[in-house]
């Protein structure tokens, strides 16, 4: 709805020329003659498609751009009829209705006059008395007006029912003319239908058009809305009795009510619950099925009998020793004996147990055996970060089972499977439900899987608890899936305070930090003020650290934070950091750009059409002199963006914790305050703490760390692989 502003304004006027026009929401900048007389108007906004010689009534304020000077931002648009007859010549001559151009236009206007528009839409059979149509074209170009003003009807009730005009542009591309019927049945179907609409903004626009509160439509859009919640927080799955009571809890609404809409959806198919108990889970169908079929083939490969191995256990030891050239711990040769008999191999540990090395001993005995291997992780950082520390090449995931963009699904599946006969994935706790499910898929029988992560990293992005099931399941399936858990820390990771202080965190203890002098990797600075420790990272990340380490301020060393908003958000920290290490220098752009030549930027999905990933750091090269595109470096490709596309980049001077996952850094700075109270948790720190190579800096208090390492409490996701895969 749109809430009238103090300063709201309204103007009418009519168009005199299209500026700009962002066709996919909208955006327009134009400029528009005013009705009363006066100068002619820069307008801007996201509104319908408008035309020369339209004639609208715009409401909005008006601002003064730093570059632009004095414009109109318009709210809302509602076309008007052209009250002018130079004004419909105008309107008619734009190319708008297909079969008039400008000269036909003239015409028209000077056989009917101002009664044109009105004639065109009811009696076409009159536009055969002006030179040049006949019947054929007459009624076309009637049919052409009509479908215009019944786009631009649409357009106008989508703004009166509450909804942006960039949103409106979106609704109107899913429903076309159905638009008014589908959003006055059921707007709730927007949630659902149409990207960037959720269930609170549809639940807004319901109310605005009156629909009472316990409308059945909204009981069944509440209960999807906190399921894909649930999901966003982690879970497959949400016992039906917490489904109901937090679904209350976001509608007020009589439990009842709520109980009889879950049975509906249950029938339509438009959620899974398993059983008839009182606490039954309750799935999103993508979800149930993506986990169903998950345990499928888990019990699927794990009945097969795999490519039998050529080297004995004995052998395989001898061979990994070689290679490693050091003598092997008892957990290190219980994992290289263990490639003989496991089909689901699960290697875990924390940091300076030795992963990657033994990882490279089992690499060295299937090179032997002359087995063909394939290596992938969930991130494309995640896979350089794998290639770099096996010497093997390692793609993403998504790359390895061939995702197809324009399908949204993988090539590589049960009926089009991996043809490698041992299949090797790193940071697999990284790796979700759905995605776990889709590798399993394309894993034929005679393959053999090895499964690397570290359990108390930061769990998956997207729902589901993958490597936490599989750590379950090898207490119960082996050998066939053989967990194997290194524990022991090796003298030269035992020299570094990174190592040790991770392992630390992990037993909920205060990790060693070095002292001022010492030639150490871990420090904390103490700071108890936010604006002094925000002042404390911009001189560590400036100055001090390249200054002691050097390393560069830019490409070396990586913020992270707990958190996006606040003064220690990533938001607030990339925009002073980029002050800081990238002020602007010269000229200033023809118009507003969002980087500059130099910023450090990450992409936040993956992009199959361009080949980045989510997570890729890249350098911006050049910025056109317009703002309309940005090439931007990625190391392994370049990439020139559309202004309109930039928003699947942000700027990385700064970023989060979650979206480091799989990557690792010279230095990071971590900045560790109070004020992220909400997210201190044992598994955040530690994941933070493990990006850093060379030297990690926690800026903050000790009040805050303490509450970190001592924050073991985050709920367990709810999942039933586990469970479904041995039943």
């Amino acid at each position: 709805m749109h809430a009238a502003k103090p300063d709201e304004r309204t103007l009418e006027g009519t168009v005199e020329r299209v500026v700009f026009r962002n066709d996919r929401n909208g955006w327009t900048v134009l400029r528009l003659k005013p009705a009363k007389g006066g100068l002619v108007q820069t307008v801007v906004g996201a509104f319908q498609e408008l035309v020369p010689g339209e004639s609208v009534r715009l409401r909005g304020q008006w601002i003064t751009d730093a570059r632009h000077g004095r414009q109109f931002k318009a709210d809302s648009c509602l076309p008007l009829a052209p009250a002018t007859l130079m004004g419909i010549e105008k309107f008619l001559g734009s190319g708008l209705i297909p079969g008039i151009g400008k000269v036909m236009a003239k015409r028209l206007v000077a056989r009917f006059g101002m009664d044109t528009l009105e004639i065109i839409e009811r009696e076409p059979g009159r536009l055969a008395e002006v030179e040049g149509i006949g019947a054929v074209r007459g009624k076309a170009i009637s049919q052409a007006l009509v479908e215009n003003r019944e786009v631009k009807n649409v357009m106008v009730f989508l703004e009166s029912a509450g909804i942006s005009p960039s949103y409106a542009h979106r609704i109107f591309r899913r429903y076309g003319q159905r638009s008014i019927q589908v959003v006055s049945d059921n707007p709730y179907r927007l949630a659902s239908d149409v990207h960037g609409i959720g269930f609170k903004m549809a639940d807004a626009i319901a109310a605005h058009l009156g629909i009472p509160e316990n409308s059945p439509h909204r009981a069944e859009a509440g209960l999807i809305y906190t399921l894909e919640e649930c999901a966003v927080d982690g879970h497959v799955y949400v016992p039906r009795p917490d489904l109901i009571v937090r679904a209350e809890g976001l509608l007020q609404m009589d439990i009842a009510l709520l109980e009889a809409a879950l049975e509906r959806l249950r029938l339509m198919g438009g959620v899974v619950v398993i059983g008839a108990a009182k606490d039954a889970p309750v799935y999103l169908p993508s979800l149930e099925k993506a986990e169903r079929e998950a345990a499928l083939h888990l019990r699927r490969l794990l009945r097969a009998r795999a490519k039998p191995l050529s080297l004995s256990a004995q052998e395989c030891v001898a061979t990994a020793r070689s290679a490693m050239g050091i003598e092997l711990a008892q957990r290190q040769q219980q994992a290289v004996t263990a490639l003989s008999d496991a089909k689901i191999l699960v290697l875990t540990g924390g940091p300076g147990t030795g992963k990657t090395t033994i990882l490279k001993g089992m690499m060295a005995c299937l090179r032997r055996g002359r087995h063909s291997m394939a290596f992938a992780a969930p991130t494309g950082r995640a896979a350089r970060r794998m290639s770099e520390s096996t010497g093997s090449d390692a793609v993403t995931l998504h790359r390895l089972l061939e995702f197809v963009p324009r399908t949204n699904a993988f090539a590589r599946n049960a009926a089009n499977p991996l043809s490698a006969d041992v299949i090797v994935v790193d940071e697999v706790s990284m790796m979700d439900i759905e995605l776990f499910c889709a590798l399993l898929s394309a894993v034929p029988d005679q393959s053999r899987i090895i499964l690397v992560g570290d359990p108390d990293q930061l769990p998956s992005v997207g729902p589901g608890a993958v490597l936490s099931d599989l750590l379950v399941l090898g207490r119960r399936l082996s050998p066939a899936l053989t967990v194997v858990k290194l524990t022991d820390i090796f003298r030269q990771a035992a020299e570094s305070l990174i190592v040790t202080g991770a392992h630390d965190i992990l037993r909920g203890e205060l990790p060693r930090m070095g002292e001022k002098g010492e030639e150490a990797d871990l420090f904390m600075v103490e700071r108890e003020d936010a604006q002094e420790c925000l002042d404390v990272i911009s001189q560590m990340v400036k100055e001090r650290i390249p200054a002691k380490f050097g390393l560069d301020p830019v490409r070396d060393i990586q913020v992270l934070t707990p958190m996006h908003k606040g003064l220690l958000g990533s938001a607030n920290l990339n925009e002073e950091l980029q002050k800081l290490l990238n002020p602007l220098t010269g000229p200033p752009p023809e118009r507003e750009t969002v980087y500059r030549r130099g910023d450090k930027v990450m992409q936040v999905r993956n992009n199959y059409d361009l080949e980045v990933w989510n997570g890729d750091i890249g350098f911006v090269e050049e910025v056109s002199r317009d703002g309309e595109s940005t090439r931007i470096d990625f190391g392994h490709r370049t990439v020139t963006y559309p202004r309109a596309e930039l928003d699947q980049t942000t700027l990385s001077y700064a970023c989060s914790i979650h979206k480091s996952q799989g990557s690792e850094y010279p230095a990071v700075v971590i900045p560790l305050h109070t004020q992220h109270f909400v997210m201190l948790a044992r598994n955040l720190l530690y994941t933070a703490v493990t990006r850093g190579r060379r030297l990690v800096v926690l800026v903050g208090s000790k009040k805050a760390l303490r509450i970190a390492v001592q924050n073991d409490g985050f709920a367990r996701r709810c999942s039933g692989l586990a469970f479904r895969t041995i039943e």
